[in-house]
């Protein structure tokens, strides 16, 4: 059953030096807070997975937290990452790239339990091989020839959600992206809330997190106007202004120095 508590005593709990941890989300969905309270815990050598990393990833590699990412999308805006790769600033950076559905599969088959996933297209023709771990394997029953994935099994799941229930169940709201399928496959989840109530009113659309699978939830205020399941994630504001400070190291330096006060 999940436990509430404060966001700091979660990120204690659960992020340790060298972990793997997935960070999914898509516009107001995106966990800022708890990527904000891992970087005031100054981890190392973590490897950040995330289906588009955003500026919470950044973030983490702009901090010196990050050895190796694992992504299938980078925005423009994400010059601390791109630094990384180009200079080696502040540390080096190991990348894995994936396409989005070869993201997803190797969720599920982590959720599942397989070893590792299947997909038919995407990676035939690409140079992905090059950044990535693959396989090909031919069906038994067809004698089709397709591309294996090594199953995604992170240490810790880290999402943002509406709101949960007192006994732990939590309702994702609006375009779920790959929170579902990471927190089923992570080995512990860390979901924040925007508010918990006594009991989720039933929602057309809505995804409901059962309490098993979440270990921690921690209330935290919403990060943008946020709960309207037609917004449109692509319409990134916090992405936008933060290419501002991404932009240039010292800049960035000054408001990693403000997060961590």
């Amino acid at each position: 059953m999940a436990t509430i508590s404060p966001l700091a005593d979660a990120v204690d709990a659960l992020v340790h030096d060298g972990a793997e941890i997935a960070l999914e989300g898509l516009g107001a969905s995106v966990p800022a807070a708890a990527a904000h309270a891992i970087l005031r815990r100054r981890p190392r050598d973590l490897t950040l997975v995330g289906t588009a990393p955003g500026p919470a990833g950044d973030q983490l590699v702009g901090a010196g937290c990050v050895r190796k990412l694992v992504f299938s999308r980078l925005d423009p805006g994400l010059h601390r990452i791109r630094d990384a790769l180009v200079t080696g600033w502040p540390a080096p950076l190991e990348i894995e790239e994936h396409t989005q559905s070869g993201m997803a599969a190797r969720y599920l088959a982590g959720a599942s339990g397989l070893p590792f996933a299947t997909v038919r297209d995407g990676y035939t023709g690409t140079d992905l091989a090059a950044v990535t771990h693959l396989a090909t394997v031919r069906c038994p029953f067809t004698g089709a020839e397709l591309t294996a994935l090594p199953a995604l099994r992170p240490d810790l799941a880290v999402v943002h959600a509406q709101r949960a229930d007192r006994a732990g169940n939590v309702q994702l709201r609006g375009v779920p992206g790959l929170r579902k399928e990471a927190v089923l496959a992570a080995r512990h989840a860390l979901v924040t809330v925007e508010e918990v109530v006594d009991e989720l009113e039933p929602e057309h659309g809505a995804v409901v997190l059962p309490a098993f699978a979440v270990t921690r939830i921690a209330v935290v205020p919403a990060v943008a106007p946020d709960g309207d399941p037609r917004a449109d994630p692509c319409d990134d504001t916090v992405g936008r202004s933060w290419a501002g400070v991404s932009g240039e190291r010292a800049r960035f330096t000054s408001w990693l120095e403000e997060i961590r006060a």
